[in-house]
């Protein structure tokens, strides 16, 4: 699990990306999302359409956008809401213990927009 920061540091409507590089295995970047209405969620921080960061996308109850090209991604499943995204991404499970914020990486395989790769080549 990697420990992400304190809930009281991430208000509701924002969100937070964190490299998970420190991890046995390369992984992509990950968001972790606050939402308004008090939930946690975590997700692959890159759109699976192009290269773009979700944490920097518009959050809007339990759906994020893509700031690049406006897809949209449920963030309880991954699933995609509104293309031009195919794929979904990828969640990850949120703990939150004595205000602390931990993210358990999934080990399903990430989708990744084309040419984009990490554990090779970032």
């Amino acid at each position: 699990m990697i420990r992400i920061c304190t809930l009281s540091n991430l208000p509701p409507g924002e969100a937070i990306r964190v490299q998970a590089a420190h991890t046995a295995q390369a992984h992509p970047p990950i968001a972790v999302f606050h939402t308004e209405a008090g939930e946690i969620f975590a997700v692959d921080d890159t759109c699976t359409h192009q290269d773009a960061s979700l944490a920097d996308g518009w959050l809007e109850g339990c759906e994020i956008e893509c700031p690049l090209h406006e897809s949209k991604f449920n963030l309880r499943t991954g699933q995609v809401d509104s293309p031009p995204a195919k794929l979904p991404i990828r969640t990850h499970t949120v703990h939150v213990a004595d205000d602390h914020i931990y993210v358990e990486i999934s080990t399903e395989k990430p989708n990744l927009p084309p040419g984009v790769k990490f554990g090779v080549e970032s």
